[in-house]
């Protein structure tokens, strides 16, 4: 049973559960990543906004070097993201079963290296630090694009400005009051309840997993990424287990 399960979240046909499910892991780990990544190289690395932003501090600034590191994060990230594109796109022309098993298992890859590389980071020292905000921002790229390939744009699961501006909307529309009659032909304003839960429940769940990233790295230390990697490998796994016992 947890193999079919596991099986199902990259599976095609697509559904709208599996894409929650998928969604709700992988904002989990984004979450953890984010918050546990703060506390140990002191950078967030799941959203552009605030990269960019520090790099165009540090150039009027004259912090050179940190504005080269910030523009690198951002490299990194849209780097992660084409990987993804190149491969799942190359797979899916090569009728592979399962075109996101790769990056999947690259990302668990990715996450263990940073949790290897925590005695080294735990110094703080510019370059070595510089180096992990690199490789988490090449990370969440590479599972923000995966995401958007496997639910088709849906679902975003590394920074929550659009979800939560969708939630607005949603909360907006749930507020409003239709003062016309049905008679007049107008069409009323309506919530979509669906796309509130989704959008609560993404947003719910990186927080959820941001207080796991940051309760993690506080007490157990880069260890705490061995649970995000297994996790991410026994989803690319699963299909390939689940053939073997068929």
């Amino acid at each position: 049973m947890p193999i079919q399960y596991l099986s199902g979240l990259t599976a095609h046909p697509r559904t709208g559960q599996a894409d929650l499910h998928i969604g709700v892991i992988l904002t989990l780990v984004a979450g953890a990543l984010n918050a546990g990544g703060f506390l140990a190289i002191g950078q967030y690395t799941s959203h552009m906004t605030g990269i960019v932003s520090a790099f165009a501090d540090q150039l009027v600034l004259r912090h050179f070097a940190m504005a080269g590191i910030a523009a690198l994060s951002w490299i990194a990230f849209v780097a992660g993201a084409a990987s993804t594109a190149l491969m799942v796109n190359y797979l899916r022309r090569a009728e592979v079963r399962n075109p996101y098993a790769v990056p999947l298992l690259i990302e668990s890859t990715l996450i263990l290296l940073f949790g290897a590389l925590g005695g080294v980071l735990e110094k703080r020292e510019l370059v070595d630090a510089s180096l992990g905000v690199i490789t988490l921002c090449f990370t969440m790229g590479l599972q923000n694009a995966l995401i958007t390939k496997i639910s088709r744009a849906e679902i975003r699961t590394t920074h929550l400005t659009g979800l939560t501006t969708d939630l607005g909307i949603e909360i907006g529309k749930l507020l409003y009051w239709n003062q016309h009659r049905p008679s007049d032909g107008r069409v009323p304003v309506r919530a979509n309840w669906k796309k509130l839960r989704i959008h609560a429940t993404l947003i719910a769940s990186f927080l959820g997993g941001g207080i796991a990233g940051a309760l993690g790295f506080s007490y157990a230390g880069f260890i705490s990424t061995v649970p995000l990697a297994l996790a991410l490998a026994a989803i690319a796994i699963a299909p390939a287990l689940g053939n073997m016992r068929r």
